[in-house]
């Protein structure tokens, strides 16, 4: 690793938006735990949410070590899709009868938090840092999926000098 890419490596871990993604999980599985064994559909709830929860972490981590724009925009649309599903997790848990509901309330002002930081985070992609995106969904600004791709007109030398 040269030293500029030291200089430009951050531990994901120490990203706000890492920790509290940390702490939501924590909180999830806190509230999960009062969840009764025996009820089937409510464990079932129960491991979604954990996943859920999980994904505002793990794919924060994944996004900090892809450079590429399309694949931190990839990452930061499951996060939003985790982030929005557990958010209305409590009305399952609500409707197969989970009496410590309430509870809920915690893990949606941490997200709302979270929500604030992923703004924040999505806005510090480099956008100069792309590949095409032929999909068309998670290209930077003004670059389309039918695009002449820029790379195509550097020379290739095979000799490697």
């Amino acid at each position: 690793m040269k030293e500029e890419d030291e200089e430009d490596f951050l531990d994901p871990k120490e990203l706000p938006i890492y920790k509290k993604g940390k702490e939501i999980f924590d909180v999830v599985q806190q509230i999960t735990e009062l969840i009764p064994e025996d009820n089937g559909k409510l464990q079932s709830i129960k491991g979604q949410m954990l996943a859920d929860a999980a994904q505002l972490t793990v794919k924060v981590a994944g996004a900090s070590g892809a450079g590429l724009y399309d694949m931190k925009m990839e990452a930061a649309a499951i996060i939003r899709k985790a982030a929005r599903d557990l958010t209305v997790q409590n009305h399952s848990l609500e409707m197969f009868g989970f009496k410590e509901v309430h509870y809920f309330q915690i893990v949606r002002d941490l997200i709302e938090e979270y929500r604030l930081l992923f703004i924040e985070w999505v806005a510090s992609f480099d956008k100069w840092d792309y590949m095409i995106d032929r999909w068309g969904l998670f290209n930077p600004p003004g670059v389309g999926p039918f695009d002449k791709d820029p790379d195509e007109d550097i020379p290739y030398d095979e000799g490697g000098d």
